[in-house]
């Protein structure tokens, strides 16, 4: 699902990097993020939000269950996940860091949620 200010295919510059996969991935578009969950919760998917907050869990702590669906959402590279959002989120994972930079940019951490997640669902390591 694509919210807010994402850009949409079709489009130049999608085209260009996704090598055709607009034509074989499903997305859908929504420009209010909690439209997304609530339609999604009513689906019985999991929404887990990537954000560094007093109760957000490390990603290390984070076991997906085998029988549960789960909607990742990643937030501005500016502003992060909004608080509504947050507040609307079954869980929230924060990926563990060192030194004084505490953010990855957007693709860098949804690739690392994605391969953690499928790494510990479909590789069980």
């Amino acid at each position: 699902y694509l919210c807010g200010i994402t850009g949409t295919p079709p489009h130049k510059e999608i085209e260009k990097t996704a090598l055709g996969s607009t034509n074989s991935v499903e997305w859908k578009y929504f420009q209010n993020t909690l439209d997304a969950i609530r339609e999604l919760k009513n689906e019985g998917v999991k929404i887990v939000a990537l954000e560094q907050t007093d109760s957000s869990i490390s990603l290390l702590e984070f076991i997906p269950d085998t029988n549960q669906k789960y909607a990742f959402v990643f937030g501005n590279e500016v502003f992060g996940v909004e608080e509504s959002v947050l507040l609307a989120s079954d869980l929230v994972i924060e990926i563990p860091q060192m030194g004084t930079k505490h953010s990855f940019n957007v693709a860098v951490t949804a690739g690392i949620v994605l391969w953690d997640s499928f790494s510990k669902t479909v590789l069980k390591i």
